[in-house]
C-alpha cells in the first residue's frame, strides 16, 4: 500500500495544518454549527424514546433495555418498531442517572461532543482512504492527502443534513453507530500495519467485533462491514475492478486468481462474511424472525401494487436524498403522510429527477473505474462506497422501511458525498489555477454558509414550537407536521388555534385518526359535542382498535346522556387496551352519574388498582362513599390512598370533611391543615375549616378561615351565609358578655 503522495493535494486552497491543529479546527466548527442546541428541550421522537421510555428509569432492571425496543416496547410486541438499539437506550440511562432525571443539556451535551468526536475521526478515515495506510521508518502514520482529508472532515462536520441526529436526542442512535463504524474500519486497517502481504486475524476479528457495538446502537452498523471489503479489494490488495472484470469476462489467463488467494483475500472477505452473516442471523432472532409492520402513510412507495410505481417513487426517493446533500436548505423532521406525493404517470415532470441522478451515477460510476488516474479512480470509488453501503438499509431494497426520507439516516452517507466533494475542490484547484483565488472564496463561502445553516437548523431544533413551525414551509401538504404543530398549540393552551391545524391535518388525510381524536377532545372541552361525537366515532370506524378514541367517545357521549353507548364505547376502550385506568375512571363516573354506586366504586378501584397513584379515582371513592353514607369506609379509602398519595391535598380535604362528619374534628382539623400548607389558595377548603371551627366551638377560628374563603373567592356556596350566621351568634355571645 505504498503510494505516491497526492498530485491534487497540495493545490486544495486551504492552509496546511499540523495533525493536531487539523483536528482542533475540525472539532471547533463541529462545535459552533451544533452548540447551540445544548440547552434544547425534548422534542419529536424524544418523547417516545426518552420521557415515555421507562428503560431509562433506575428503578427499572437494567436488564429490559436488552429485552426492549429502542422505544422502551417489548420486541415481541405486535406494535413495536424492533429498533434494537440497547447501547443507545443504556446512555440515555447513563444521562439520566448522571442528571438526575430528565434534563435535557446533558442529553444534547453529550451528542454534541460525539459529532466532534466523529468528525475529528473522520479525517484519519479520509487519509485512509485517499492516500492509503503509510508508515515512516519508525512506524508512525503519514498522510498523503492531509488537506483533502481535513478539508472533507470540514465538509462534514458542517453539514447541515445532521442537524436532526445532533440536535434530536434520539439521533444518539446515528451518533453512536457512526463512532464505532469509523473504529471498526480503522481497526480493519490495523490488521495490515505490518505490511501489504501480512495481515492480522486479531485485528480483523476486533472490526467484527466493533461491527456488532456498532450494530447494538443502530442497525446501520452492519454495512461498515461492506466498507471494509471495498478498501481491502481496491487499497491492500489494489485490484482495478473494472480490468479484472475484462479478464475475466474475456477469460484471459491474466485474471491471477491464485495471487488473490495467496494474498489472504478471500480469507479475509470469508471472515467478513461469516461475521456478518452471524450477525444479521442474531439480529434476526432477536426481532422474532418477523419484520416490523408500517403502514401505508409511513411509506406509500412500498405499498404501491405496481412494481414499476414502486420502483419509480424509490429512485425519486433517492434523487430526494441526494438533493438534501446537495442543497441542504430543504430540512424537515417528518417528511410522511403526503409530504411526498407519489408519482403515478410518466408524465409527472419529477420523473426528471431520478433520471438525473443515475445519468450524475452512471457518470461518477464510469470515473471511478474506467479513469487512467488511479487516485481518481480509489477517491472517487471510496466515495461512492461511503455514500452507497451505509444508505443501503434505508433504500427499500432488503425491507421495507418506516419513512419516506429521514434526514439522519444520511449522516454516514454524508461521508461519501463530502469526500467527493473535497475530490472535486482539488480537481478544479489543480486543472484551474487561473482561478485559485476564486475557488478558495467559493470553499469558504461553501463552508460558512453550511456552519450558518446549520447553527440556524439546530437553533429550530431547540423547541417543538420552532421545530414544527419550520416543517410547514418545508412540506405544506403532510397532515402530520399540521398535527403536531396543532397539538403544540394545544399543549400551550392555544385551543383555537389548534383547531386550525387539527382540521387541516384532517383535511389532508382524512383518515388521520389521531388527528381526529385529538380535534374531537378539544370541541369536547369547548361543549361542541355533536361535532366531537362525529369525528370521535368516524375515528373508531377506520381503526377499531384505538382505546383511547373509544374512551373519549364515551366521555362525549355521557355528555350528551347517551349512556347505554357511552357505557359501551368504555368497555370497547378496555377490551382494546386491558389496563386502562384512566377508562375505568371514566367508567365510574358514567356510573355515578346513573346512581349505580356499587359499580363505580367497583371501576374506581379498578382504576387504582391498575394505577396506584389515580388521584381522582381515590377521591371519588371517597366522596362517593361520603355521600352515600358510608363515613368509616370513605375514612379507611381516604386513610388508604395517603398512604400511597401522602401530599394529595385533594384527597386530604376529602378525608377531612368525612372525619368531620363523625365528629372526629382534631384529626380532622390536622388534615385540613396540611391539605392547606400544601395548598393555602383554595377557597373551599378554608371554607370547610370554618365549618368545622363553627361545629366544634372554635368561633374566632371559623370567623378568621371563612374570611380567608370570602378573600379567595367571593361568590363561594354556602360560605357567606354560614359567614353572617357566625356574625350573629358572636354578636350575641358579646351582647350576652356585655
Amino acid at each position: 500500500m505504498v503510494l505516491s503522495e497526492l498530485y491534487w493535494d497540495h493545490h486544495i486552497p486551504l492552509p496546511k495544518l499540523g495533525p493536531l491543529q487539523s483536528r482542533l479546527v475540525t472539532a471547533f466548527v463541529a462545535l459552533v454549527c451544533f452548540i447551540n442546541s445544548y440547552d434544547g428541550d425534548f422534542v419529536f421522537d424524544d418523547s417516545e424514546a426518552i420521557i415515555n421510555n421507562k428503560d431509562l428509569n433506575p428503578d427499572t432492571p437494567l436488564s429490559n433495555i436488552w429485552k426492549n425496543d429502542f422505544w422502551g416496547s417489548n420486541l415481541s410486541s405486535n406494535s413495536s418498531h424492533k429498533s434494537y438499539r440497547p447501547l443507545t437506550v443504556l446512555t440515555f440511562r447513563i444521562n439520566y442517572l448522571l442528571a438526575g432525571g430528565l434534563h435535557p443539556i446533558g442529553f444534547h451535551m453529550l451528542n454534541v461532543a460525539l459529532h466532534c468526536v466523529i468528525s475529528v475521526l473522520m479525517i484519519d478515515v479520509f487519509a485512509i482512504l485517499i492516500g492509503g495506510l503509510v508508515h515512516d521508518g519508525r512506524g508512525a502514520k503519514l498522510s498523503l492527502s492531509p488537506k483533502a482529508s481535513f478539508l472533507a472532515a470540514l465538509f462534514f462536520a458542517s453539514h447541515p443534513v445532521h442537524t436532526e441526529s445532533v440536535a434530536g436526542i434520539v439521533g444518539r442512535a446515528d451518533l453512536l453507530c457512526a463512532l464505532f463504524f469509523q473504529l471498526s474500519f480503522l481497526v480493519y486497517c490495523k490488521a495490515f500495519q505490518g505490511g501489504d502481504k501480512k495481515f492480522s486475524v486479531l485485528w480483523i476479528f476486533g472490526s467484527i467485533l466493533l461491527c456488532a457495538v456498532a450494530m447494538l446502537c443502530k442497525e446501520q452498523g452492519i454495512t461498515v462491514l461492506g466498507v471494509n471489503a471495498a478498501y481491502d479489494i481496491l487499497m491492500v490488495c489494489n485490484l482495478n475492478i473494472y480490468e479484472l472484470a475484462h479478464q475475466l469476462l474475456s477469460r484471459r489467463k491474466s485474471a491471477d486468481i491464485g495471487g488473490l488467494v495467496r494474498s489472504g483475500l478471500l480469507m479475509r472477505l470469508a471472515l467478513l462474511f461469516l461475521g456478518g452473516s452471524f450477525l444479521l442471523y442474531a439480529r434476526w432472532r432477536i426481532m422474532g424472525t418477523g419484520p416490523p409492520s408500517f403502514t401505508e402513510v409511513d411509506n406509500p412507495a412500498s405499498f404501491a401494487e405496481n412494481v414499476i410505481l414502486r420502483i419509480v417513487n424509490y429512485n425519486y426517493y433517492y434523487s430526494l436524498n441526494a438533493w438534501l446533500l446537495l442543497c441542504p436548505w430543504w430540512l424537515c423532521f417528518d417528511w410522511s403522510m403526503g409530504c411526498v406525493p407519489l408519482i403515478k404517470s410518466a408524465t409527472d415532470w419529477r420523473i426528471f429527477w431520478p433520471l438525473l441522478l443515475w445519468c450524475c451515477l452512471m457518470g461518477l460510476v464510469y470515473q471511478a473505474l474506467c479513469s487512467q488516474d488511479s487516485n481518481k479512480r480509489r477517491t472517487l470509488t471510496f466515495g461512492l462506497v461511503l455514500l452507497v453501503i451505509p444508505f443501503l438499509p434505508a433504500s427499500n431494497l432488503f425491507f421495507r422501511v418506516g419513512f419516506v426520507i429521514a434526514e439522519r439516516v444520511l449522516y454516514l452517507s454524508s461521508a461519501g458525498y463530502c469526500l467527493i466533494l473535497a475530490y472535486a475542490v482539488g480537481f478544479c484547484s489543480c486543472h484551474w489555477k487561473k482561478h485559485k483565488r476564486l475557488l478558495r472564496a467559493a470553499t469558504l463561502t461553501l463552508l460558512c454558509v453550511n456552519v450558518a445553516r446549520s447553527a440556524q437548523r439546530s437553533q429550530q431544533w431547540r423547541s417543538e414550537q420552532s421545530l414544527f413551525a419550520s416543517a410547514l414551509s418545508v412540506c405544506p401538504l403532510n397532515a402530520k407536521v399540521h398535527y403536531n404543530v396543532g397539538k403544540n398549540l394545544a399543549d400551550r393552551g392555544n385551543q383555537s388555534a389548534a383547531v386550525k391545524y387539527y382540521r387541516e391535518a384532517v383535511r389532508l388525510h382524512p383518515k388521520y385518526v389521531h388527528a381526529m381524536n385529538n380535534l374531537g377532545n378539544i370541541l369536547k372541552e369547548r361543549n361542541e359535542l355533536k361535532e366531537a361525537e362525529v369525528l370521535l366515532s368516524a375515528a373508531v370506524n377506520i381503526q377499531p382498535d384505538f382505546a383511547a378514541a373509544w374512551m373519549n367517545l364515551g366521555i362525549v357521549q355521557n355528555s350528551l346522556k347517551k349512556f347505554d353507548k357511552a357505557e359501551q364505547s368504555y368497555w370497547n376502550a378496555i377490551r382494546f387496551r386491558k389496563k386502562y385506568p384512566d377508562c375505568y375512571y371514566n367508567l365510574g363516573r358514567l356510573y355515578a352519574d346513573l346512581n349505580r354506586s356499587i359499580d363505580a366504586l367497583n371501576a374506581w378501584r379498578n382504576a387504582t388498582m391498575l394505577k396506584p397513584d389515580h388521584s381522582l379515582a381515590w377521591n371519588n371513592m371517597v366522596i362517593l362513599l361520603d355521600n352515600t353514607g358510608n363515613l368509616a369506609q370513605a375514612e379507611l379509602i381516604g386513610k388508604e390512598a395517603l398512604k400511597i398519595l401522602p401530599k394529595d391535598h385533594t384527597i386530604m380535604f376529602s378525608l377531612a370533611n368525612v372525619l368531620g362528619k363523625q365528629e372526629k374534628y382534631k384529626e380532622s382539623e390536622g388534615f385540613f391543615l396540611n391539605a392547606l400548607k400544601i395548598n393555602p389558595n383554595v377557597a373551599s377548603c378554608h371554607g370547610n375549616l370554618a365549618v368545622l371551627y363553627h361545629r366544634w366551638g372554635k368561633l374566632d377560628l371559623a370567623k378568621r378561615h371563612y374570611e380567608l374563603s370570602l378573600r379567595l373567592d367571593p361568590s363561594a356556596p354556602g360560605t357567606k351565609e354560614n359567614y353572617n350566621m357566625l356574625k350573629r351568634k358572636l354578636e350575641l355571645r358579646q351582647r350576652t358578655v356585655g
